[in-house]
């Protein structure tokens, strides 16, 4: 979605500013003709849910390395267990 704003009208410069951040594009007019496009500048920061090799590295090594490897007993005797349950 592209805004039209005329640069005449420098009261709304924050809204525009917000908008500007959320997304949208902006055309700078003079006189009803374009003059400028402004469109929101890109972020140096990586996107959110992007892995990143190594940001967990300052809290040390996993103290079990097999932590995630080992069979849950829970689930085990779950699965073990009988499909109903006992009649009381």
């Amino acid at each position: 979605m592209t805004i039209r704003f005329d640069i005449k009208d420098q009261a709304e410069l924050a809204e525009l500013v917000a908008r500007m951040e959320a997304g949208e594009e902006v055309l700078l007019t003079r006189d009803g003709k374009a003059v400028a496009a402004i469109s929101p500048a890109k972020s140096d920061e990586p996107p959110q849910g992007r892995r990143i090799p190594g940001r967990w590295a300052h809290l040390g090594k996993l103290q079990d390395p097999d932590l995630f490897l080992r069979p849950d007993p829970e689930l085990e005797e779950a699965a073990d267990g009988p499909i109903f349950p006992p009649l009381k």
